[in-house]
């Protein structure tokens, strides 16, 4: 009992002296001469016993006298939370927590306290927790009030929000954590307070039932717990340290042996001891409290922030945690569901093999778990797989014995997958296993040559290549070990050396088959270094070389042309009467340098190349080898190099000899009276094959073949007894004669042909299998992307330009009127060509865009036919119309950007007509917002996205590049219903940071009005007809300086109550309405010919009645009793009377005004189809789009000058404020 009241005061003492000694700092004491002992995490997760020293206050507020991180701070910074702080970013980490520190030691019970609401709000709560609470309230308790207090109305949190702000959110939440724990090492960690409650509170809030308490608190302790580790790690190494000091003085002779020093490190030690222990305590508790019941959390994300951190703690402290105890758990998850705690189990064995040393710890393991990392190769998810392969790279770089030939295998195959990342893994592996190991003979062996070790190499690759029964593949197999084993497959002289030497005296010959793979990896090899990119079927397309592969590129090209332009002759000449060698042997001078034959002086070997080459085409009739001569002659007879003239008189004779031969022998083929044998057949078979194969690739049109061909064909015609064969290559050689003639031909028919272009392919679109035809498929043609885009760049050069700059009329005659009418009516015909191929879905819906954005600039010339292809595209689609709208706003305004700047005035005249275009798409929507509500938030959504797109070129802290685009975008926003109001804010609110939001200069102006323009009016989603039109009656609307409650129409209270039962009868349709599924697609309408047939009269008086049925009686408005069950039937009924009246009294007021000149109107209710296609003809107009389809070729008759002010009489525009003149026709109330 007296030893212990003795021990007991003695750690009084030094306690009180060491507090003595570090009351002014915590920060940094590298022997751990100021750490103070403790007696181990107190179990105190119910109930925290913190007796009288507990002190209220703060409620989460930053501590300390005025300061934050380290600075004192003005204009109530000082009030800032701790989560405030870490969410702005801006202040470093080491001073948040210096001042956290400095006001711990002063009042830890408010510092603690700030430290807990520190950890509540980065959850997503709104709540705090008061000091009365911490004092009283066990955490159990804390957590249920926290969780009465949680806003769960959108359950996101910080750390599930999207954009820049958030992510750097969470890194500076966990520096935050790692930091506060380095910070305290020394002293606060042990002073069982601080590190007991903090664990205790993440122990509790990890076992709640509410996702953002849960998943910040586990991210919270597992780097808890890192920092601990790393703070284990140091007291390990001290305590190693002082062990060997100790060791030492002790084992001095006792004359210099210095006893107080011994007792110094004696004590240290014991000091050091004791606080591992309590180090181990705190990993204890959160390791059994947190990660042995997260890591199998229903989420995901949670899963893998358990997993991921364990791998982190078996690399760092691998003596404690690299054991079957903790890598059993990343074994078990490696069988999880979901790809990513599969890939955090992956990357963490893989910094653990990456250690040899720790590698080897891992047999027990390995043995284990290595049939399920095996599998993992061939994972659903590609990232997964990726890892699986380079994590058995790196088990089999630790041991060579771990894995099997079999295991082995299945990943071998993987070299052949389409996917690169997978395939490259796997060339790696099979580069490792294959090609890395050199025995001891072969050490000694020379660079380059047959007998070199790269000559052994590419034989295993040649026999792999054999052995995986995939050798159409050759060019996947090269793509997947260029990146490991380049140097090798870029050994062309090993290769040539194989080919063409013959083997020493015991050496084992290649095989013909053998052979022939080899000279296909060798032309894969040659391709590869010259493109630079994967082949077809592996990639997403080239990219962008550096300038040191660019240059990599060109010296490989120069040394494959310097060494097969002497090579290539002599392989040949070998391989002459092999098809498959010498087809790809023939493909290599394509990849040649054609300049290195003049100016390294190899003339004699091109012609060597070129007697070959004549060799070849003399001896073979398959059509490849004969078109891989061709392709070869077309490559080097190009007249930029000045071995033109010599390759051109070789092919020039080639070609003489074929035709005169051809001449000859078809005389003695056709000669009357003599039954041709099969040798005569034969040889006019293999010369027309060898012609036809040189006319596809080079122009033969002055030997006039047509005739020959011509008498050949008439003669099979007239005598039926022609063989096919003869037939075939003589209708092939004729059809290419055709395309040169066609070639040759002017561009003054473009017009024309760009007409009956687009007639065909509307004639083989998939319309041709409808009405049952089926069995029509294969002559379905799609265009491919090239051909789009050809097709309108054409539309984009001839029909969208100025009558000025039109200097195509007729016979130079541009100022005459009727000239320029025609010009007209031709460009009219061309674009209502190119819309049909839209409306059809011939082409892709979005090229339509760069036809919509002319509508406001061209709108007098093709203003109709743009406008009925908006009103077609969105009966076919209106989530894609509305996506082809926005973009064709993106790209005015990126032309809007290009000429302007980066600093756009919101007042220049383009801004304002790109904002006007806007306007007048918006009302293409109509008044029916349910039926246009999926298109409506899309359109906002693809808005929202590209004014967020690109950052500021002016760095941080200024509006990003496409902020303006919100003010455009906002003209879109009345058309959006109350509930997808508060969505696309929502969706804005992502893009947002904290500092936007605080933003209240004239730059950031478009924000705060597009997200007023999302809030005002939220609780009406009606809108006036007549206040619309009376406050757009001029294109310049004027800026409101009123709000908006106060600028509501005040009506008489007569109107006023027939105005509420009529709002009442609308929310009876509205919530009938919102059950109904409006469809998506529809489909297309039936075929038809943009050239016209001859035009057929039709009343307008047909036309609109078949539109509009005219009632015959009009019955008077009378008021209903409200508290009938018929209310909203007779509302609904007055209403349709009303618009009836309405529709009449202005149609006969604009018959009165035909002869007035109208403006530009709106023309935007695109609910109902115009009556008049304005693909046909204005003045004689034709049947339906829907009738049917007719194919007969003529003229397109669109008067330009009619437009929509001659159209009034088919159709009243109630938009358009120029219809509607004087109060008169107003009397009558359109709702």
């Amino acid at each position: 009992f007296i030893y212990f009241v003795l021990v007991m005061t003695s750690c009084v003492v030094r306690r009180e002296a060491e507090s003595q000694l570090s009351s002014d700092t915590d920060l940094e004491d590298p022997d751990g001469k100021n750490a103070k002992t403790g007696k181990g995490l107190a179990a105190r997760k119910g109930k925290k016993a913190l007796g009288d020293k507990a002190k209220g206050g703060g409620a989460g507020r930053l501590p300390g006298l005025g300061r934050v991180n380290g600075h004192h701070q003005e204009n109530g910074m000082e009030n800032m939370t701790l989560f405030e702080v870490v969410k702005m970013g801006k202040s470093a980490t080491q001073s948040v927590v210096d001042d956290w520190i400095e006001a711990y030691k002063q009042e830890r019970d408010i510092a603690l306290l700030d430290l807990i609401n520190f950890f509540i709000q980065c959850s997503g709560c709104k709540g705090a927790v008061s000091g009365e609470m911490f004092r009283h309230m066990q955490n159990s308790e804390i957590i249920r009030k926290m969780t009465e207090e949680f806003d769960e109305d959108s359950g996101e949190y910080p750390l599930t929000l999207s954009g820049p702000q958030w992510k750097k959110f969470r890194i500076s939440f966990c520096d935050f954590i790692a930091v506060l724990v380095r910070q305290c090492q020394y002293s606060i960690i042990y002073d069982e307070y601080m590190m007991d409650t903090v664990i205790s509170l993440l122990t509790g809030l990890s076992d709640s039932q509410v996702r953002a308490f849960r998943h910040t608190s586990t991210l919270a302790a597992m780097k808890l717990m890192t920092a601990l580790v790393n703070v284990a790690l140091n007291l390990s190494i001290n305590m190693d340290n002082t062990q060997r000091q100790y060791e030492a003085e002790r084992n001095k002779v006792v004359a210099k042996r210095a006893n107080d020093r011994l007792e110094l490190l004696l004590q240290k030690r014991k000091e050091l001891q004791e606080n591992q222990d309590e180090i181990e305590n705190m990993m204890n508790a959160i390791f059994k409290g947190v990660f042995v019941h997260r890591y199998r959390d229903a989420i995901a994300e949670i899963r893998a922030i358990c997993i991921e951190e364990i791998g982190v703690w078996m690399k760092l402290y691998s003596d404690a945690f690299l054991n079957d105890s903790y890598l059993k758990y990343v074994g078990w998850t490696m069988h999880d569901k979901q790809g990513e705690v599969r890939l955090k189990c992956l990357t963490a064995l893989q910094g653990l093999f990456y250690n040899r040393e720790l590698g080897a710890r891992l047999e027990l393991f390995t043995s284990r778990f290595k049939d399920r990392i095996v599998s993992m190769t061939l994972d659903k998810e590609y990232d997964v797989a990726v890892q699986a392969i380079k994590l058995l790279t790196l088990v089999l770089q630790s041991s060579d014995e771990v894995l099997t030939a079999e295991d082995c295998e299945s990943v071998y195959h993987l070299v052949y997958s389409a996917h690169r990342p997978i395939a490259v893994s796997a060339g790696e592996f099979l580069f490792k296993k294959l090609f890395s190991h050199q025995s001891p003979e072969e050490e000694g062996l020379p660079r380059r040559g047959r007998q070199s070790l790269n000559g052994s190499l590419i034989k295993t690759t040649v026999f792999f290549f054999l052995e995986s029964e995939l050798h159409e593949h050759g060019a996947y197999l090269v793509d997947s070990l260029w990146e490991c084993a380049s140097e090798l497959l870029k050994d062309w002289e090993t290769m040539i050396s194989l080919l063409l030497d013959e083997p020493v005296p015991g050496e084992e010959a290649l095989t013909d088959r053998q052979e022939t793979a080899l000279v296909e990896l060798m032309l894969c090899a040659i391709r590869q270094a010259c493109e630079c990119h994967p082949p077809v079927g592996r990639g997403t397309g080239k990219r962008v070389l550096t300038a040191k592969e660019k240059k990599t590129q060109l010296d490989d090209r120069t040394r494959i042309t310097e060494m097969f332009a002497v090579a290539l002759p002599l392989l040949l000449a070998k391989y002459c009467v092999d098809i498959d060698k010498v087809t790809n042997l023939l493909q290599i001078p394509k990849y040649f340098d054609l300049d290195i034959y003049t100016t390294g002086r190899l003339e004699k070997h091109l012609d060597a190349l070129l007697r070959q080459i004549w060799e070849v085409q003399d001896k073979h009739t398959d059509t490849e080898v004969l078109e891989a001569c061709s392709t070869t002659y077309h490559y080097l007879c190009n007249e930029e190099f000045t071995i033109f003239n010599r390759v051109d008189i070789a092919r020039s004779q080639l070609l003489d000899e074929l035709v005169d031969k051809f001449n000859r022998l078809l005389e003695d083929f056709l000669q009357e009276g003599e039954e041709p044998d099969e040798d005569d057949a034969y040889q006019v078979l293999s010369t027309l094959k060898k012609i036809s194969a040189f006319h596809n690739a080079h122009d033969l049109s002055k030997w006039d073949l047509f005739t020959c061909n011509y008498r050949l064909l008439n003669t099979g015609l007239q005598n039926g007894d022609m063989p096919e064969q003869i037939v075939i290559h003589a209708m092939q050689c004729t059809h290419y004669i055709i395309l040169w003639h066609l070639a040759k031909v002017s561009d003054g028919s473009s017009l024309k042909a760009f007409t009956i272009l687009c007639d065909l392919l509307l004639i083989f679109s998939h319309q041709i299998m409808s009405s049952g035809r089926e069995q029509l498929e294969p002559l379905v043609y799609t265009p491919d992307s090239s051909l789009q885009a050809e097709l309108l760049n054409f539309i984009l050069d001839q029909v969208f330009i100025d009558q000025d700059d039109d200097n195509n009329s007729t016979d130079g005659q541009q100022d005459d009127e009727a000239s320029k009418i025609e010009a007209l009516h031709k460009r009219r015909n061309l674009l209502a060509a190119y819309c049909k191929l839209i409306i059809y879905n011939v082409v892709e819906m979005n090229t339509g865009a760069d036809i919509f954005k002319q509508y406001m600039r061209y709108y007098n010339d093709y203003g109709d036919i743009i406008k009925e292809t908006m009103s077609k595209t969105r009966q076919i689609d209106k989530v894609q119309c509305a996506k082809t709208l926005i973009l064709s706003l993106q790209a005015l305004f990126n032309e809007m950007l290009s000429d302007l700047g980066f600093n756009v005035d919101r007042s220049s005249s383009a801004f304002c007509g790109i904002k006007e275009l806007a306007r007048r798409f918006s009302l293409t929507f109509g008044l029916d917002q349910l039926k246009t509500r999926e298109a409506i938030a899309m359109l906002h959504k693809d808005g929202i996205e590209f004014a967020f797109k690109e950052p500021s070129p002016q760095g941080e802290g200024s509006p990003p590049l496409n902020l303006a685009f919100l003010d455009i975008l906002s003209e879109f926003s009345s058309k959006l219903i109350r509930q997808d109001k508060k969505t696309v804010h929502m969706y804005l609110e992502r893009f947002m940071t904290f500092q936007m939001a605080l933003q209240r200069e004239d730059c950031w102006l478009p924000l705060i009005s597009y997200r007023n323009s999302l809030q005002v009016g939220g609780d009406d989603d009606t809108m006036s007809v007549i206040s619309g039109i009376s406050s757009r009656g001029s294109t310049i609307r004027s800026k409101k300086s009123k709000p908006a409650a106060s600028s509501k129409r005040k009506l008489p209270e007569g109107e006023q109550s027939e105005e509420n039962s009529c709002s009442s009868s609308d929310a009876v349709w509205v919530n009938r309405e919102q059950n109904v599924q409006t469809p998506v697609m529809m489909h297309s309408p039936h075929l038809t010919s943009t050239v016209l047939r001859d035009p057929k009269k039709m009343r307008p008086e047909d036309s609109y009645t078949a539109a509009y049925t005219m009632p015959t009686e009009q019955h008077p408005h009378q008021p209903v009793p409200p508290h009938t069950q018929v209310t909203w039937m007779l509302t609904q009924r007055q209403q349709a009377e009303a618009r009836q009246q309405q529709e009449r009294v202005t149609m006969h007021y604009a018959k009165m005004r035909n002869h007035i000149r109208r403006g530009s109107g709106l023309m935007e209710d695109d609910e109902e189809p115009i009556v008049e296609d304005v693909m046909m003809s204005s003045e004689d107009r034709l049947e339906d789009i829907n009738e049917g389809m007719d194919f007969d070729t003529m003229d397109i008759d669109l008067p330009a000058s009619k437009n929509r002010r001659e159209r009034t009489e088919l159709k009243p525009d109630y938009f358009d404020p120029s219809s509607i003149m004087d109060d008169s026709v107003l009397n009558v109330s359109m709702f």
